[in-house]
């Protein structure tokens, strides 16, 4: 599950992040202002927005507001201090899928993602991809060569994951160590060369074609 994070607070902000890829295992991806909100939803799939309701630049309501009109299907989640009835209200009513009031409960919060993402907002289309005989679905997270399938770990599928979502472009170790670890993991950036090795192992057990390339001094990049 793909989720974007809206929240100007750094502190929260990275905490937020931080958990929902270590306790949910979600893919995670964090802004802080309300134009960098429309940039990251209207041009990628997510399936839930998290947003917190006073953003630099423009506020939650009016961010909802727009996001609906531009056809963003996706769920949204408010985070807020505001607990009056009327704020919750104006939030639902501007295009919000749930709201939760500040400070927030980790734990609640992966429950209310588990239960709007239940929800059918809208009709969900598999992400399939081709590496020669190697056949990857993003949605339900399988990999199958020539019908085997190939057993990933969850960190091995979400590196090939954010290589898929950025082929062709070089991505550094310390990038990818802050997407698939956390900022605050306790591992060295060796960690990302042993996954990698394994990775490329059991992608190419069948026809020893490399499709990740190394990037010497700086990362890896994936050729299609």
């Amino acid at each position: 599950m793909q989720i974007l994070v809206a929240e100007d607070d750094l502190v929260l902000g990275q905490l937020i992040a931080h958990l929902l890829k270590k306790k949910g295992g979600y893919q995670v991806e964090w802004v802080t202002t309300g134009d960098e909100v429309f940039d990251y939803a209207i041009d990628a799939h997510y399936d839930v927005l998290i947003l917190d309701w006073m953003l630099p630049g423009v506020d939650g309501v009016h961010i909802c507001q727009r996001l609906r009109r531009e056809g963003y299907a996706g769920a949204i989640i408010m985070l807020t201090a505001k607990d009056a009835l009327e704020d919750r209200i104006n939030g639902l009513d501007a295009g919000a899928d749930d709201y939760l009031v500040k400070p927030i409960e980790i734990d609640e919060l992966l429950a209310r993602i588990r239960a709007v993402s239940r929800r059918n907002f809208a009709p969900l289309q598999e992400q399939l991809i081709e590496l020669d005989t190697i056949k990857i679905n993003l949605t339900n997270r399988t990999v199958f060569d020539d019908q085997v399938e190939i057993q990933l770990t969850p960190r091995e599928f979400q590196l090939l994951d954010l290589l898929i979502r950025n082929k062709g472009q070089v991505l550094s170790r310390e990038l990818i160590y802050e997407r698939i670890w956390g900022f605050d993991a306790e591992v060295s950036l060796k960690t990302i060369d042993a996954t990698v090795k394994l990775l490329r192992k059991k992608l190419n057990w069948n026809n020893g074609k490399d499709f990740i390339q190394s990037v010497r001094g700086v990362g890896y990049k994936l050729d299609l």
